[in-house]
């Protein structure tokens, strides 16, 4: 559900002859490895949640864990696409891996609130480092024939693999150091598929033109705010999934279900979504689907979350909300020319990021104010805030606006990424020209 954004007008590379016109041949290193690492990582998110929770932390502690991930998440997209110009990426993807994977077993070893927060810090830059590598290599290798075909093919397996991650801890005991090996083993198996790549070094993307929030918040308000919010909502909404099941008394196995859900719901219903706002005002597109999330988040008060009703509800919430973001970069593209597009998609990731970082200190708050029971009211009051903003700047701006799917990128996010190359251009942006 993730994929980088990428200039339309960007060439694959040459490729060695015996693997040129074979792109499954050139890939499939990149995507096993990229699946193998995935488990382990949906494996090992969801084993801090719940660890957490049966360690005692308070609830402020559990949302500055999860922060900490996002703040990684920025700041590691952000160093890692220079590495893979100097380096390489399978070298690059290697170091990544195995420290990862180092950072998975300490987290296991030592279970302290301090140090959970650096170490999720560090996983949190780690992983979207993969990301850089992954949707770098993919861009690069990619032409304009076969681009969506493959960012589509990034994005179910970045979704289905971490799913199976969530899913595998309905067999471990979170209590145990055991899940955190299994996870670590199997971001350290991920290695081998990559280092045996028939393609190696596709070259790093490209400097784009710079352009900054502030012309963005004047072309495109409406696409900014939605971006910087959904944010808000899917940090605080994924980072506590687990908590919030164990504080519901779920055993282990429904947790690990539970927390599965959404991105089934992403896989069922995201494309769907997503599709209908090429052909429908995205505004009004966005705010239905706020809307029926919202209600899907509240629909979790009435029988609790282990039950079919509280299962249905999670497949619906990540289903109608992990789209929002798709259709904001959507909005803000259909304003700005194509040479502008990947600027534009580096600063919406940047603020998707800082939001997601805000998302778990804002549910830590409203759960140590008014109790567990708090998270669907305040995922249901989130979202609905979000249908609210889109509903009043249709009323404010009535005419459709007309979309343009020949220019869009692609712009999904979810809870285990966000789409790091565009992170990463942020920084690689040139200079602005002086206006005269």
């Amino acid at each position: 559900m993730s994929g980088a954004p990428h200039s339309s007008t960007s060439a694959a590379p040459e490729l060695p002859p015996a693997v040129r016109g074979s792109l499954a041949l050139t890939t499939w290193g990149l995507f096993a490895g990229l699946s193998i690492l995935l488990v382990g990582v949906g494996l090992f998110a969801t084993l801090i949640g719940v660890r957490a929770e049966l360690e005692g932390f308070n609830t402020i502690t559990i949302g500055l864990i999860g922060a900490a991930y996002y703040a990684g998440f920025v700041a590691g997209s952000r160093l890692t696409l220079h590495i893979v110009g100097t380096v390489g990426h399978i070298r690059v993807f290697t170091a990544l891996a195995s420290t990862l994977a180092g950072v998975t077993l300490l987290a296991g070893l030592l279970v302290h609130p301090v140090t959970w927060v650096g170490l999720r810090f560090l996983a949190g830059a780690l992983i979207a480092g993969v990301y850089v590598v992954a949707e770098s290599w993919l861009n690069q290798l990619a032409s304009n024939q076969n681009r969506a075909r493959i960012l589509s093919l990034y994005g179910m397996v970045t979704i289905i693999t971490y799913g199976l991650g969530q899913l595998l801890f309905t067999i471990v005991d979170p209590l145990m150091i055991v899940g955190f090996v299994v996870a670590a083993v199997a971001v350290s198996l991920a290695v081998s598929p990559v280092a045996l790549s028939a393609v190696a070094n596709p070259p790093p993307v490209q400097p784009v033109e710079r352009l900054g929030v502030r012309d963005m918040l004047g072309i495109a308000p409406t696409g900014v705010v939605t971006a910087f919010t959904v944010g808000i909502v899917m940090g605080a909404i994924t980072a506590f999934a687990p908590i919030y099941a164990a504080r519901s008394d779920m055993d282990i196995s429904a947790i690990g279900v539970f927390t599965a859900m959404p991105a089934l719901g992403s896989l069922l219903f995201q494309v769907p979504v997503a599709s209908l706002s090429d052909r429908v005002d995205r505004r009004l597109v966005g705010a239905v689907a706020a809307t029926i999330a919202g209600l899907a988040a509240l629909a979790l008060s009435f029988d609790g979350p282990n039950s079919p009703l509280g299962y249905g509800a999670m497949v619906l919430l990540g289903g109608t909300m992990y789209p929002l973001y798709s259709i904001a970069g959507a909005y803000t593209n259909d304003r700005l020319p194509p040479a502008r597009i990947t600027a534009a998609a580096a600063q919406l990731v940047v603020l998707f990021g800082f939001g997601a970082l805000l998302g778990p200190f804002i549910m830590s708050i409203v759960l140590s104010v008014i109790g567990d029971n708090g998270y669907p009211y305040a995922a249901a009051s989130l979202l609905i805030a979000i249908a609210v903003f889109l509903a009043v700047r249709i009323a404010q701006h009535p005419a459709r606006e007309r979309a343009h799917p020949e220019q869009e990128v692609a712009l999904d996010a979810a809870v285990m990424q966000i789409p790091a190359t565009a992170v990463a251009m942020g920084r690689r942006l040139r200079p602005r020209r002086p206006r005269h």
